[in-house]
């Protein structure tokens, strides 16, 4: 018994330092909806990107989530303009979802896929960043038992991200 609560305690505290090691940030997007955004950090060269918005539609609400794990400066490639703080691009692949309209029944609008994500990022001095990205999901939608192509998914992904890093 004292060996399985010492594992645990162990294996609390060693999972609490990695992610507390990993630098993450914490933040608003505006673009096809309002939303929030998570990123967590692994290393400098990977991060898990995690945004939950609330898409802007024509008189109707809804609610949509993407995750993408995200490729910071792939291939070397790096923005050579660093005054003060950091340039960044990165680009990602995940999935996404969500639904639109006012009420939860079967004839309520949903769509799912493959999320993308391409964008870069100026990281000041101090712990804050802004990004501009694309996040297209390109996948099914379906309502009322119909499935169609998400054509609102290829352009409605273009947002303007503000972050707190810590």
């Amino acid at each position: 018994m004292k060996k399985s609560i010492f594992v645990a305690a162990l294996m609390v505290v060693l999972g609490a330092s990695v992610a507390y090691a990993q630098p993450r940030a914490i933040g608003a997007n505006l673009g096809g909806g309002l939303g929030f955004s998570y990123q967590h950090g692994f290393g400098e060269a990977n991060m898990l990107d995690l945004a939950v918005y609330v898409p802007l539609q024509p008189a109707a609400w809804g609610l949509a989530a993407n995750i993408t794990y995200d490729w910071i400066d792939p291939f070397g490639a790096t923005v050579p303009w660093n005054e003060k703080g950091e340039w960044h691009w990165y680009m990602g692949v995940g999935g996404g979802g969500g639904i639109y309209g006012y009420t939860f029944n079967a004839n309520q609008p949903w769509f799912a896929g493959v999320a993308g994500h391409i964008g870069i990022e100026y990281d000041f001095w101090f712990p804050f960043q802004l990004s501009i990205d694309w996040r297209p999901v390109i996948g099914v939608v379906g309502a009322g038992g119909g499935i169609g192509f998400n054509v609102a998914g290829l352009y409605q992904g273009l947002q303007l991200g503000v972050r707190y890093k810590f």
